[in-house]
């Protein structure tokens, strides 16, 4: 494990996928990664998520994904370079969601573009 909960949580989610798996249980957590997860419940890339603060883990159901993945390093983006990031990192043009890190907290690349906000790229799933 290394220091990155983000990274290290979203790469247990796709090993879990590519494994058939449904469930899958990340043991370290953060605030990042919690509000990651919400904005994946929000697009559907997963059923839902159980938080169990005892033991500092989260439980997660996974639905209509193909991969999702930490970007690092973590750039750092104007509203102009959205575009650029998008066609590297999706697949095609109205596939996958860019997740960036604003002043208004969290936000996908399409809540990004209509705010026309910039900020550092955190994640992507699709």
């Amino acid at each position: 494990m290394s220091q990155d909960t983000v990274a290290d949580g979203l790469n247990m989610i796709a090993n879990a996928k590519r494994a058939g798996k449904e469930k899958v249980v990340i043991g370290r957590i953060s605030n990042l990664l919690i509000e990651i997860l919400k904005i994946m419940k929000q697009k559907g890339a997963i059923k839902k998520y159980k938080i169990d603060s005892k033991e500092k883990s989260v439980e997660i159901t996974i639905d209509k994904m193909s991969t999702c993945k930490a970007i690092k390093p973590r750039f750092t983006i104007q509203i102009s370079q959205i575009e650029k990031y998008q066609r590297r990192y999706l697949p095609a043009r109205d596939i996958g969601t860019l997740i960036i890190s604003t002043n208004k907290g969290l936000v996908t690349h399409e809540e990004a573009l209509t705010e026309n906000i910039g900020g550092c790229l955190i994640a992507y799933f699709y």
